[in-house]
């Protein structure tokens, strides 16, 4: 996966907040959330959150004992409580739900890895995996962030909102974050992929993000102005895919994104 994480800003997490000591927790989780190994020292914390180690430490006191990190040796992973919290998040949506049972019971996407992903600023996270290809395993998991550049999802969900915002988002010359020989380099390369999608309906990703692999997506109907920007997506591999296959990816894809935007149909 790439790493999303960014450089914190030269103002403190909290400086400005009401509840500082909340905004620091959060960073602090942030922070392991982008490590590429999952783990960091106190002396890393104390640097991320740019707050003295004496304060760090009582901070990470107080989210180890609310189980919302783990202690292992000298360093700090995420806890297990998270998993909990984000089950029951998870548990509430409505669309999370109604996207199992529909891929259980569709004639093709039954047979395929499925996702379901929410738009998150220049970055998808993926909600909800449907296992009905055991072999394609190559792909995210649930809670896996991924560039809009590199994921089908991405790509049909960066597409509807208004080209205005898009330009800003991806100037022609800004570079992209590059996975495979065939990821997208520049925004001028993803906003010519996105014109083609407004007008096909859905998005096709060609071992963009992991080689042999291929992805087609749509986006989900928003339900409600403040309603989640959400999208689906369906994996299959290079090498056994067909363009009959993806018409009827696409086509229960469509139906299934049509569910979930209009529950009263």
């Amino acid at each position: 996966m790439v790493d999303s994480h960014t450089p914190a800003s030269s103002e403190k997490p909290g400086a400005s907040s009401p509840a500082p000591a909340v905004t620091r927790a959060a960073a602090v989780l942030d922070a392991l959330a982008a490590s590429a190994t999952g783990r960091l020292t106190l002396s890393d914390l104390s640097r991320e959150v740019g707050i003295p180690k004496s304060s760090t430490s009582n901070l990470l006191l107080a989210l180890e004992e609310a189980r919302l990190i783990s202690r292992q040796g000298a360093e700090f992973t995420l806890g297990r409580k998270l998993v909990e919290l984000g089950a029951a998040y998870l548990g509430r949506m409505d669309e999370v739900q109604e996207f199992y049972r529909y891929c259980e019971q569709a004639s093709v996407l039954s047979r395929e890895t499925v996702r379901i992903a929410m738009l998150d600023g220049v970055n998808v996270i993926y909600l909800a995996r449907y296992e009905g290809h055991p072999a394609v395993r190559l792909t995210s998991n649930i809670g896996d962030k991924m560039p809009v550049s590199l994921c089908a999802v991405g790509k049909a969900l960066i597409a509807r909102l208004n080209w205005h915002d898009i330009e800003e988002m991806f100037p022609d010359d800004a570079e992209l974050p590059v996975l495979t020989p065939k990821s997208l380099r520049t925004g001028a390369e993803l906003k010519a992929q996105l014109k083609e999608i407004r007008e096909q309906g859905f998005a096709f990703e060609d071992e963009e993000s992991t080689t042999g692999v291929v992805c087609l997506a749509v986006s989900v109907p928003t339900r409600g102005a403040h309603g989640p920007s959400l999208g689906l997506s369906v994996t299959a591999l290079k090498a056994t895919y067909t363009t009959e296959q993806g018409s009827q990816m696409v086509k229960e894809l469509q139906e299934l994104a049509h569910s979930l935007g209009n529950p009263m149909g």
